[in-house]
């Protein structure tokens, strides 16, 4: 599983918007990069370019007056008469006239009226007079219109790059954004997709970390670092182009840090991976641990396990702090620090091979060079800066994408559209066997036929098969030997949907979602109306208990129905049962948790559901299930005895004795009561 393939495919899929960010981004760029370059101009030409030659001119046009005379600098000449050359230097901070032409230039002296030039041995003496402010500015004067106009052009660029900048940020967060809700929407649409045995196996904590967590490591990937790798990139290679129009062979040298770069990131990558891995599993456990907590927390609190769950909690929690410290002492080694290291280098360098040029050793430049390429080097380090600072992101996106796909690489089924007609609810085992695990029968060659309106109950121990049973014919779990036939179609060959389409089940304990009263029991399936909904309550007996309530059935229910009875839970899900009309209805123990009173209601509520239908009863109370059309008693995953009530009595076996057993339990409870 290539994880960074796969996370690319997925930006692919708004790869329109990201291209035109990545466009806007790089127009930013350019427009930025083009700063120290202007900056170079003004510096250069317009301000240092004062000591360009100067020429004696005839004409008044371009040119400057001084001491009644006409000057033109030697780069803005056209059609001029030329008369001798003339310099303006620079000493200290004052500005001297030079009427005549200058040989060479280097270390620069003033002896009263004498400016000394040496270079290498070589001396140079000239006549100078000290230009006042005034006279000074007159040779600056034609060139603070161009010095406008290039920093209204520098300012203007600085506008188009913030606006494209805002343009490239916007398209690429909200392309990010469409990842992960696209993401999340796939990784919960495969969740619906995965087998009863997928959610048997994994805690459900663990599967919500996977859905938040690390979709949520994922997005700061795509918002973030990707975003930061991309404008870095783009940013390197702008001013690497620029390093090179200014100076190829120091350019040359500034590229040493790519390859550089490339190392570090992998040798990075070597150890935050195997800290990041645990670091995502611990999480997961600590999400696991707090979802069974609050589940059970009123068991942790009925036996006093407060006090060893906190320590449990804490053992993860302190193995979590413990690898978070590791990654934490890798980033701040390989992050600033180590940046800044390779930034001294490259500046040490960089006064070597310009400041060395008095030596004889660098280059001669001018000072817009040595500016624009200090500009330049040192924007480098930044996007150097940020790319380092997002690989600890980076990793753990790549770890928590590696969760993801793992999740969405696990077998599911698509959610089929097909809508089988409703069957009759004919029902028929021939010689089924089945495993939870390889060769671990937990079923051994099941046989039984429920026709039409039949009801037929299942007794037996705990663990005799008798919820297997219901689970291979839902197909929450797959039978290994032997046909399962519904109307004579096997069900192994159509949709687990179609299948289940027109069968209801009430649990023992039956779930509610949050909403109402109503919306639980239509479960907002629009096929059902609000009538269907008040009749089927009303079918179950429960409309006079439910109209007590202040907003009667869309009085509000929170997670799991907490402050419903259990006798009112039970009702709302035999209430959904009804509403739903299935052609096979399975009870898996649904009075065994309510109280006598709500007993009766839920009997002559069960007969209501029972009318027309094939019902399978999974029954301790065997009381319930006398009126039961076939009972088969099971032991060991096997049918041991069959029959209705009567014949089950008559043979004295299994069914005879537990029956017996439990009508004794009944008698003794009930002379406990009288005395």
């Amino acid at each position: 599983m290539n994880v960074s393939k796969r996370l690319f495919q997925y930006a692919l899929t708004f790869k329109k918007s990201i291209l035109i960010a990545l466009a806007l981004l790089t127009m930013a760029v350019a427009a930025e990069l083009t700063g120290p370059f202007i900056a170079k101009k003004m510096i250069d030409t317009h301000i240092l370019g004062v000591e360009f030659p100067w020429y004696e001119t005839t004409l008044s046009e371009d040119a400057v007056q001084f001491n009644d005379r006409f000057y033109i600098r030697e780069d803005r000449v056209k059609d001029h008469d030329l008369l001798k050359e003339v310099r303006i230097l620079q000493i200290d901070r004052a500005y001297y006239f030079i009427d005549e032409s200058v040989s060479f230039d280097g270390k620069r002296e003033l002896i009263e009226d004498q400016l000394v030039i040496s270079n290498q041995g070589e001396k140079a003496s000239y006549l100078v007079k000290k230009l006042a402010n005034k006279e000074a500015f007159t040779f600056f004067q034609p060139e603070i219109p161009m010095l406008v106009q290039l920093m209204g052009i520098y300012f203007g660029l600085i506008c188009i790059a913030a606006l494209f900048h805002y343009g490239q940020k916007y398209l690429l967060q909200m392309s990010a954004n469409k990842i992960i809700q696209k993401m999340r929407l796939d990784v919960f649409s495969k969740i619906q997709q995965l087998p009863v045995e997928y959610f048997d196996r994994l805690p459900a904590g663990k599967i919500v970390s996977r859905v938040t967590n690390d979709t949520e490591a994922i997005r700061d990937l795509y918002v973030t670092v990707l975003a930061t790798f991309f404008t870095s990139i783009i940013y390197m290679a702008g001013i690497y182009i620029a390093l090179f129009l200014l100076d190829a062979k120091l350019a040359l040298i500034s590229l040493v840090l790519v390859p550089i770069l490339v190392v570090w990131i992998k040798l990075y990558r070597v150890y935050a991976s195997k800290y990041n891995h645990r670091i995502r599993s611990v999480l997961s456990e600590i999400n696991g641990m707090i979802n069974e907590s609050i589940q059970g927390m009123r068991i942790i609190q009925a036996f006093g396990r407060e006090k060893k769950s906190s320590q449990e909690f804490e053992q993860l929690n302190q193995e979590h702090f413990k690898f978070q410290s590791k990654l934490l002492k890798l980033n701040s080694l390989t992050s600033h620090n180590l940046v800044g290291v390779f930034r001294n280098l490259a500046f040490v360098t960089l006064i070597w091979y310009f400041g060395g040029a008095s030596l004889g050793v660098g280059t001669v430049i001018s000072l817009g060079v040595l500016y624009a390429f200090v500009d330049y080097l040192n924007r480098l380090f930044q996007p150097i800066s940020q790319l380092v600072n997002q690989l600890a992101q980076l990793e753990q996106a790549r770890v928590a994408g590696e969760r993801v796909f793992e999740l969405l690489d696990e077998t599911g089924e698509d959610v089929s559209s097909k809508i089988l007609p409703r069957y009759k609810g004919n029902v028929r085992f021939d010689n089924v066997s089945f495993a939870y695990t390889d060769n671990d029968y937990v079923l051994n060659n099941i046989s039984l036929e429920a026709k039409q309106g039949e009801t037929v109950a299942l007794v037996g121990h705990t663990g005799s098969g008798k919820s297997s049973i219901m689970n291979v014919l839902f197909r929450f779990y797959d039978h290994t030997h032997g046909k399962i036939t519904v109307d004579g179609i096997d069900i192994l060959k159509i949709s687990k949907q179609e299948l289940r389409e027109h069968m209801a089940i009430v649990l023992q304990d039956p779930f509610l979602f949050t909403g109402t009263i109503a919306t639980n029991v239509s479960l907002n399936d629009p096929r059902i109306s609000r009538a269907q909904v008040e009749k089927a309550i009303q079918d179950v007996g429960a409309d006079k208990l439910f109209n007590r309530l202040p907003k009667g059935l869309d009085e509000p229910v929170i997670e799991k129905g907490s402050t419903l009875s259990a006798g009112e839970r039970q009702l709302i899900s035999f209430a959904r049962a009804l509403a739903f009309n299935p052609a096979i209805l399975i009870l898996d123990e649904a009075t065994a948790s309510v109280d006598t009173e709500t007993e009766a209601i839920i009997q002559e509520a069960l007969e209501v559901l029972k009318k027309g239908r094939t019902t399978f009863i999974i029954a301790h109370r065997l009381s319930t299930i006398k009126n039961a059309n076939q009972i088969l008693v099971l032991d060991s995953g096997k049918i041991v005895e069959r029959g209705n009530h009567n014949q089950l009595m008559q043979q004295k076996g299994k069914y005879y004795q537990m029956y017996q057993l439990q009508l004794g339990q009944q008698v003794e409870k009930m002379s406990e009561n009288v005395i």
